[in-house]
C-alpha cells in the first residue's frame, strides 16, 4: 500500500494553511466588557485546550476499539492522535502563560488547575516516550485509555481557584459563543492535520 502523501495531499501544507486560519479567526474575537480585546487571548487557550481534549478523547475511544478488535490500524491512529493530544496540551500551557499575563498582570503559577497541566504535561510525555520505544502498537491504545481516564478523573476532582469553568458555555454572549465554535472549528482542523502527520509517519516506519 502506498502511503506517500504529496501536494495538496500533504498535512504539512493543510497544516500550514489551518495555522493562517487559526490566527485570521483569532485576530476577530469579539472584545469583553472587562478584558477588551485582550480576551482573544483566552479564547485561543479555551480552543486549544479543547482540541487537545478531543484528541485525548479519540485516542482513548479508537484505542479501546483497537483493542477489541485487534486491529493494528486502529492502533496506529490511537498512538498519532495520543500525540497530537499531548502536543497541543503541551503548547496550551504557553498560551495560557500569555493569557495570564495579558489579562491579569500575573502568573498564577499556585493555580490547581495550572499544576495539574504541567503534571500532565510531563506524565504524557515520558508516556509518549515509552510507548515509542514499544513495538507492539497495541500499548498506546492502552495506555491512551489509562492516560485518559486518569486525567478525566484529575480534571474532576481539581479545584478551580482563579480558573472559572466553562466561561465560554455559561456566558450569555451569542456573538462571543459563535466565535468560538469557528475558532474551534480552525484549531480542531489544525490538529487533524497534526495527526494526519503522525499516522503517516507511523505507516511509514511500520512498513520500513
Amino acid at each position: 500500500m502506498k502511503h506517500d502523501l504529496k501536494g495538496w495531499q500533504s498535512p504539512v501544507i493543510w497544516l500550514f494553511i489551518s495555522l493562517i486560519l487559526v490566527g485570521g479567526v483569532a485576530l476577530f474575537g469579539p472584545p469583553e466588557k472587562s478584558l477588551g480585546t485582550n480576551v482573544r487571548v483566552v479564547y485561543l487557550h479555551g480552543a486549544w485546550v479543547w482540541a487537545s481534549m478531543a484528541a485525548f478523547v479519540a485516542a482513548a475511544v479508537i484505542g479501546l476499539a483497537g483493542l477489541v478488535t485487534q486491529r493494528a490500524s486502529l492502533h496506529y491512529w490511537s498512538r498519532a492522535l495520543g500525540r497530537t493530544g499531548l502536543i497541543f496540551w503541551i503548547t496550551y500551557l504557553p498560551i495560557s502563560v500569555w493569557a495570564m499575563q495579558t489579562n491579569w498582570n500575573g502568573l498564577f503559577l499556585s493555580e490547581p488547575r495550572w499544576r495539574l497541566a504541567v503534571v500532565f504535561a510531563i506524565g504524557g510525555l515520558l508516556l509518549q516516550i515509552g510507548v515509542s520505544l514499544m513495538e507492539d502498537p497495541a500499548w498506546a491504545s492502552a495506555l491512551n485509555v489509562v492516560y485518559f481516564l486518569v486525567l478525566i478523573l484529575a480534571l474532576r476532582s481539581t479545584d478551580q481557584v482563579m480558573h472559572p469553568a466553562s466561561p465560554i458555555l455559561t456566558s450569555n454572549a451569542g456573538r462571543i459563543q459563535l466565535f468560538f465554535a469557528a475558532l474551534l472549528v480552525t484549531v480542531l482542523l489544525t490538529a487533524w492535520q497534526v495527526a494526519r502527520w503522525w499516522h503517516h509517519y507511523e505507516l511509514v516506519n511500520a512498513r520500513s
